[in-house]
């Protein structure tokens, strides 16, 4: 059985953008009861969470929309950003453990304490842009973390895996010229956010390390299952990471509100143990998974539960 973290802490509850917003506290609530209701929680090690220092959030953000954050972050209330994604009091602190809980799961692999870590985090991540915030997205966890891996622990590629429902434009935007992270999104294509087509393969030297894999809605375990085995496992094949991370949102799953797909709890146990295959015959095992989307709170618990489950197999 492999040795799993989680990282989670209180302030990540605390970010609340209203009471009928679907990005809701709730959510991890559901997550973290079903996890000490089912013993799971017990078989995790628990890793701590620390602010990310403002020199690794601008490895990815721009200085300017980081300070822009700060000035805006409200005392009390809400501050809009968009459409969709605003402040709370507890939103800032929140960010900065949530990318910074990234960074904390990643040392936790690289010291040896634990081989997979699930985070267990909020607000999500992989809609951020390096100027905005976008999509219930503040700071772009998963992208902080790549770069983290590459820059303190000297490791050269990164294959950053996306089963979110919808596309991972920040963490796309973050790498499409870039040879040294390979990024595999499947999503519901035509949606949110619009971006993901299957000719977006990166530019310049970054050509070809750019995956997308857009789906209609309908598709399941078995379509997801065959295109992670035919298109992800070679590609990862010829990459060769050194580490792996998931954008690990659960909103493909075939109750979730937001999407028409049709994925079930056990099909993510399934995708995770393909990753947890690839992490273990390029990169020792190493995974670090970042929650990002799941929005009907029983499907998102359980899908979770098998997710690190399957990671325990890895």
């Amino acid at each position: 059985m492999g040795r799993v973290g989680i990282v989670t802490h209180p302030a990540y509850l605390e970010h609340d953008m209203g009471r009928s917003h679907p990005e809701s506290p709730e959510r991890l609530r559901a997550i973290l009861a079903r996890l000490e209701s089912t013993g799971a929680m017990s078989k995790l090690t628990r890793i701590a969470p620390r602010n990310a220092e403002t020199e690794w959030i601008t490895r990815i953000h721009d200085p300017a929309y980081v300070r822009r954050l700060e000035d805006k972050a409200p005392s009390t209330g809400y501050a809009s950003l968009d459409l969709d994604t605003s402040l709370s009091p507890g939103s800032l602190p929140a960010a900065h453990l949530a990318a910074g809980g990234a960074l904390a799961a990643v040392d936790a692999i690289m010291s040896n304490q634990v081989d997979q870590v699930f985070c267990a985090v909020r607000p999500p991540g992989h809609h951020a842009e390096a100027n905005r915030a976008m999509g219930f997205c503040l700071y772009n966890n998963v992208a902080i973390a790549a770069r983290y891996i590459q820059e303190r622990y000297g490791l050269d590629r990164v294959l950053i895996v996306d089963w979110d429902v919808h596309h991972g434009n920040g963490t796309q935007h973050a790498f499409e010229d870039d040879p040294s992270v390979l990024f595999f999104s499947t999503h519901q294509y035509p949606h949110y956010p619009g971006t993901g087509a299957e000719t977006e393969r990166g530019r310049g030297k970054g050509e070809g390390t750019t995956i997308n894999v857009p789906l209609y809605g309908g598709q399941g375990t078995d379509e997801y299952r065959e295109i992670f085995l035919n298109a992800l496992v070679p590609a990862a094949a010829a990459f060769q990471p050194e580490f792996v991370l998931i954008s690990a949102g659960f909103d493909a799953h075939r109750d979730d509100p937001l999407a028409s797909m049709t994925i079930t709890d056990e099909g993510y146990g399934e995708l995770t143990r393909i990753v947890g295959s690839i992490a273990q015959t390029h990169c020792q095992g190493r995974i670090v998974a970042c929650l990002e989307g799941g929005y009907d709170l029983m499907a998102l618990a359980a899908s979770v539960e098998q997710h690190i489950l399957a990671l325990m197999d890895a």
